[in-house]
């Protein structure tokens, strides 16, 4: 499973300075307010406790607004008076000033971040309804000041000359490449159109976030015949009862995921249930009601599409993909296109197979039986993995007990990689009794960050999963790295083991190779530290994580029975093994789909007559040549966070230019000697720890010795070599 991306809003290419958003007083006066700011509030200084880490124990939901906009207040007289300064524009009075300021919003925002994804209420959305559009043109009017950009670009021309470290010579360039992306050369009366274009998209994509979360919640499949969940083991059912309770029904519920399919399609026996699951699922915003979500997503089209007009280009995604290591939609498209028809074949040979087991239990089309649909994949493909593999998702459970995995498997990775250590820390507040913390310390005993981790689904957490940042590393203001992983993994019944898919297992190792990539950050400038690259290159790191997973070494280290901690049978490794490429035509499928239907609702131009959004997406696919009714999008268009609410619009095809990366990387490695000390200290010291403090393909081939070769990618995804470039 290749698709548990960051919470981009926590990171990343969209928080900017310090890794906070910044706006001037003249855009925000009138909204902003420190009142009732004050030193009882407890982001009012730096935090006393270990790393500066939040002091959860003590914040209200009454404390962020009042901090973030005292903090939004105090940065706007720091950024004023850089861009007033007197004195002849330089490095320091002028660059790094920009990277000391925002500490209070910083602290602020980035506590409110991790808990309004993780352990949100209705009173924390309505402070992000509220703040939304502040925060917008918090962005806009810094990137967009005159006076400010004047002096960022007098630094620019002479940066030559300055004698500046790599380092210092390539935050130049990002703030001067930045603030012109943003939108800085444009005449004022343009400047105006767009701030309004920004203000007006933050809020409905925070609308759509919302609206999303309910609808998923809302959506869940509500069933009071217990027969009707035939097929689920009696830990998951009584997982179900336990939801119904929660939402106060008699009977059984079982709570949606954000993806398309559900992961207990793949056990259901009931026919009639998956169907009533899945179209929970595909329907789920797009009812009628107050969390529909179609006005809202075709209006960001349009709104988009102006932004890139306005701002000099085709579409949105020519935008977007300005300052990525794609450069242009063409190339992204290019590089997805290619991969479509073999996918498609894959898929539909994988679909022979399930209709022959359903044609055989079912005496064919001619005696009762039926064409498989979307309902019916997940199902009967676990019925030719049994068959093909002898493969039961029943007898591999057992051996991946969730704390086992965290311990023996992704620690132990990261220990035998780069020689880290974990110590929980139970003094560390949290913001849920579910979130444990650890610090982690380097070979020598150092410390080196503070990591937390959230695993449990919860209805007011935000589907999937991700990494955030609640403090940045920075040489600068002499700060360590407080990153987080959350994911939404189900919770076992009270004193039962917490018993995971491996896909489940994936995903750890995904988001800890996101948190890595933030633990090693050791650069100078927060804005350039650790996760802040390049969205096509930011999942490479997580996604190379995953390789270890099923490296042997380490497999064997954490696969073991969580009642007699018997190692896995080598029969039964072998055979998940063996099973690594089983349904890679479907998962391919499934996640081009997305990815091209996200670039074709960002590609349109300005003006474009635009259909209802469920019939531009059905015409989008089948144009993308996306017609088998029974492989869907992975995220339906109004379902699709990552793109209307999470930051990776025009970028969801980062996860496969990625994984070509991350694929020829892990070649490396195994050309290389494999799991070694040696080979993980070299990625880290030169890739890992670099943030974006040098052009990312430049990096990533200094540290390979070639370009990223896509071949390494296509045989693990069992695509035909031919023809690949």
């Amino acid at each position: 499973m290749r698709l548990c991306g960051m919470k981009s809003v926590a990171l990343g290419v969209q928080i900017v300075l310090a890794g906070v958003i910044m706006m001037n007083s003249s855009v925000v006066a009138a909204q902003s307010s420190d009142a009732g700011f004050g030193p009882g509030n407890p982001f009012y200084t730096s935090s006393a406790l270990p790393f500066q880490a939040p002091p959860f124990d003590r914040i209200k939901d009454g404390d962020y607004q009042p901090a973030i906009e005292a903090g939004m207040a105090e940065q706007r007289k720091e950024i004023r008076a850089i861009a007033d300064n007197p004195a002849a524009p330089t490095f320091e009075n002028t660059i790094v000033a920009m990277e000391k300021t925002g500490a209070l919003f910083q602290r602020a925002y980035a506590a409110f971040n991790a808990v309004t994804g993780a352990n949100t209420n209705p009173v924390l959305e309505k402070v992000q309804q509220e703040e939304a559009p502040k925060l917008a043109a918090h962005s806009d009017a810094i990137f967009l000041d005159a006076r400010l950009f004047h002096r960022v670009a007098a630094v620019y021309e002479k940066r030559e000359s300055l004698k500046l470290s790599p380092e210092g010579l390539r935050l130049v360039e990002y703030y001067y490449q930045r603030f012109v992306h943003a939108g800085a050369n444009l005449s004022d009366s343009d400047k105006e159109k767009l701030k309004k274009i920004n203000e007006e998209e933050s809020t409905l994509s925070n609308g759509f976030r919302s609206k999303v979360l309910a609808a998923t919640k809302d959506a869940a499949y509500f069933t009071a015949d217990k027969s009707a969940l035939a097929g689920l083991t009696e830990a998951e059912i009584a997982a179900a009862e336990r939801a119904a309770k929660e939402r106060k029904k008699e009977g059984w519920v079982l709570p949606l995921q954000n993806t398309t399919q559900q992961p207990y399609l793949s056990s259901l026996s009931v026919r009639g249930t998956r169907q009533g699951l899945f179209e929970n699922s595909w329907t789920r915003a797009e009812r009628g009601d107050a969390n529909d979500t179609r006005d809202a997503i075709a209006r960001l089209a349009q709104l988009r599409a102006e932004k890139g007009k306005l701002l000099g280009f085709d579409s949105y995604a020519g935008w977007k993909l300005e300052d990525q290591m794609a450069k242009t939609p063409e190339n992204a498209l290019k590089f997805m296109d290619a991969l479509v028809p073999a996918a498609t074949a894959n898929a539909a040979s994988e679909a022979k197979d399930i209709q022959g087991v359903i044609d055989t239990q079912n005496g064919g089309a001619q005696k009762g039986g039926f064409a498989v649909e979307p309902w019916d994949w997940e199902f009967y493909s676990e019925q030719v993995r049994k068959a093909k593999f002898d493969l039961d998702e029943a007898q591999v459970r057992p051996y991946f007990e969730m704390n086992n995995v965290l311990q023996n498997g992704v620690f132990y990775a990261a220990n035998q990689l780069y020689g880290l250590t974990f110590k929980e820390r139970k003094d560390i507040p949290v913001w849920h009794a579910d979130v444990r913390v650890y610090e982690v310390m380097e070979a020598d005993g150092k410390p080196l960050a503070l990591w937390y981790c959230d695993y449990f689904k919860r209805d007011n957490k935000n589907g999937g999963a991700w990494m955030g940042s609640l403090v940045r590393q920075s040489k600068l203001l002499g700060t360590l790295p407080v990153v987080y992983n959350v994911a939404n993994l189900p919770k076992p019944a009270e004193g039962e083991p917490a018993l995971i898919s491996f896909s489940d297992v994936i995903t750890m190792f995904h988001e800890f190779g996101h948190a890595l990539h933030g633990m090693f950050a050791a650069t100078e400038y927060p804005v350039l530290s650790g996760t802040s690259v390049a969205r096509d290159f930011v999942e490479f790191p997580s996604q190379f994580n995953e390789h270890w997973a099923t490296y042997p070494a380490i497999f064997h280290h954490y696969a073991k029975h969580y009642k007699t901690g018997a190692p896995i049978p080598v029969e039964l490794a072998a055979k998940i093994k063996k099973a690594e490429d089983f349904n890679q035509g479907y998962k391919l499928t499934e996640l081009l789909a997305a990815a091209e239907l996200d670039m074709q609702w960002h590609s349109l131009p300005v003006g474009t007559a635009l259909q209802k959004p469920d019939e531009f997406e059905t015409g989008a696919l089948k144009k993308k040549g996306f017609t088998l009714s029974y492989v869907p999008p992975r995220y339906r268009s109004s379902y699709f966070s990552h793109i209307w609410g999470g930051g990776y619009a025009a970028g969801y095809y980062a996860y496969l230019w990625a994984e070509m990366l991350d694929d020829d990387a892990f070649q490396w490695f195994q050309d290389h000697g494999g799991l070694t000390r040696a080979n993980g200290d070299r990625l880290r010291a030169m890739v890992l720890s670099r943030g974006n403090t040098e052009d990312l393909a430049k990096m990533y081939e200094a540290w390979l010795g070639s370009a990223p070769n896509i071949e390494p990618m296509l045989r693990y995804r069992g695509l035909e070599r031919a023809g690949a470039k």
